[in-house]
């Protein structure tokens, strides 16, 4: 199919209208335009809610096993598509083939574990104080869903809210970014071709102050039941104002400053193994990439030594081959990892490269592989000597970079884990249970590895931070299904006559003053 023009597509029918043009471009060749994209205003998200709220009801009249099937069948398309949506992934926004193959590998584990909850969606039969009376509780659908999703990972993310979303019930207006315009389209086109049903996915492509508009006309309109975000912390503070001002909640997954600890008995060797993929895997552009390394002062010397070993050595440049990582994924990221690079303050030791920056011509990357000057490609970094209150400390830095402090006491190490205050993920690398129990007990992270890297999420176990990370929604595995069924319960009387609860109930009076 042709995915070099597009625009949204509402009642699976391109939209017509036009608020200005998007040209979504290859960051590893920069002269290669991936697609071009129409896109909407606020009226056109509200019109998609509209589509979506008509289609909603019929949806989930349909029972939840056959929803199920669906959920099969947009598996089973994936699968047989794999290749090609990675290949899409990686041309359109520059990550390494082989993580794009595993992030399309997580659609397919999504549908395989939820293929059969649409036969496990299940409620409970609650005896009742009542004589003559039963009560049941049951899952409901939310309704409309409004889902915003950023592009680092344009596909595995965006189905861990649609494919719960649609088994569930629900209708959906996704919204993804503007940078993976085409792989978006991919996606939506292989859960279309699955049998979801006209109106109950639309697509809206639109930028954020657009999306944002419209979000907020179909929340006054009623339209939208709930909201998925994710994105920076920042935008996902205002999202969900908005939300809390329509009394609606939003599933936020945000931004992160994900700690590693390594302790005095770590396999320092596995540390390097796990800080090198979590600090610099999809350049640093994962919200749970690794933030700032905090090594236990007998150690820091030598891990410091290995690790920058290990960047340095660390093969970077063209995504289609065997590389860490490729390069920005748009130029607006490329920007602002120009502005973190200003954080670099006279007491940090800057290693992991031969330069600083862009990597180009005169400012060269050892062994790179291709043309740096074809694309976004900057050089990794890593700081010795950070502290708390450093800027590149306390902030997200989304892009190569990694910081290193150092500790003498768990609880120290705690307390600088939890200081900038985010709590997606967290990692300890050490050979003690008490130590890897402790610190998971103290740290603030909704996920929490030991001697494993800060990134690496799995279909069914729940996704998902606190504090500045996100407001302790969680993806993924059955607790996701919180997001998009409400609870409804039912009590059902076949006394014949009203019984008031709390006031007809029976009592058997106990003798309370008897002692042996």
């Amino acid at each position: 199919m042709d995915l070099s023009r597009l625009a949204s597509i509402i009642d699976q029918h391109e939209d017509r209208d036009s608020a200005g043009e998007y040209r979504s471009v290859n960051p590893s060749r920069l002269d290669d335009t991936v697609a071009t994209v129409r896109l909407g205003d606020a009226e056109t998200f509200r019109r998609a809610a509209r589509s979506a709220r008509a289609a909603q009801v019929g949806w989930a009249d349909v029972p939840a096993p056959v929803r199920g099937r669906v959920v099969a069948s947009i598996g089973r398309l994936v699968e047989a598509n794999k290749e090609a949506l990675s290949q899409l992934v990686t041309r359109e926004i520059g990550k390494p083939i082989a993580e794009a193959r595993g992030e399309v590998q997580e659609i397919i584990d999504t549908c395989d574990f939820f293929l059969g909850e649409g036969r496990r969606l299940y409620g409970q039969t609650v005896p009742s104080e009542m004589p003559d009376k039963q009560l049941f509780t049951f899952r409901v659908p939310v309704g409309v869903a409004a889902v915003i999703t950023a592009g680092n990972f344009p596909v595995a993310v965006p189905s861990w809210y649609l494919v719960p979303a649609l088994l569930c019930g629900n209708a959906v207006v996704w919204k993804p970014a503007e940078y993976a315009s085409a792989t978006a389209r991919a996606f939506a086109e292989l859960v279309w071709r699955a049998g979801v049903p006209s109106g109950v996915l639309n697509l809206v492509h639109a930028d954020g102050a657009s999306t944002f508009e419209g979000l907020e006309l179909a929340l006054a309109e009623r339209l939208v039941d709930k909201v998925g975000f994710t994105g920076s912390s920042a935008v996902g503070a205002k999202v969900g104002e908005l939300c809390g001002r329509h009394l609606q909640s939003a599933c936020l997954e945000l931004g992160g400053k994900n700690p590693m600890v390594v302790a005095p008995d770590a396999d320092l060797d596995l540390a390097v193994q796990g800080a090198l993929f979590s600090g610099y895997g999809t350049a640093g552009q994962r919200c749970t990439s690794l933030g700032t390394v905090i090594a236990h002062a007998d150690v820091h010397d030598e891990f410091v030594r290995r690790f920058d070993a290990a960047v340095r050595a660390a093969a970077i440049g063209d995504p289609t081959g065997d590389v860490l990582y490729g390069p920005m994924l748009d130029q607006r990221f490329a920007d602002n990892f120009e502005k973190i690079l200003g954080w670099v303050a006279t007491h940090h030791r800057v290693l992991g490269s031969g330069g600083v920056g862009r990597i180009d011509a005169a400012n060269p990357r050892d062994g790179f592989l291709g043309d740096p000057a074809a694309g976004l490609y900057y050089h990794p970094v890593l700081l010795d000597g950070v502290r708390p209150g450093d800027e590149v400390f306390g902030q997200e830095t989304f892009g190569p970079v990694v910081g290193v402090t150092t500790y003498r006491h768990l609880d120290e190490a705690v307390e600088l884990a939890n200081a900038p205050g985010y709590g997606l993920s967290a990692a300890v690398y050490t050979n003690d249970p008490g130590t890897a129990f402790r610190f998971r007990q103290r740290v603030g992270a909704g996920m929490v590895s030991v001697n494993n890297s800060t990134s690496g999420a799995e279909a069914h176990l729940p996704f998902g931070g606190n504090g500045r990370s996100g407001n302790g929604s969680r993806q993924s595995g059955i607790w996701v299904l919180d997001q998009f069924t409400r609870w409804q319960s039912m009590n059902w009387d076949f006394s014949g006559s009203l019984q008031k609860a709390q006031m007809d109930t029976a009592t058997i009076e106990p003798d309370l003053d008897f002692r042996l």
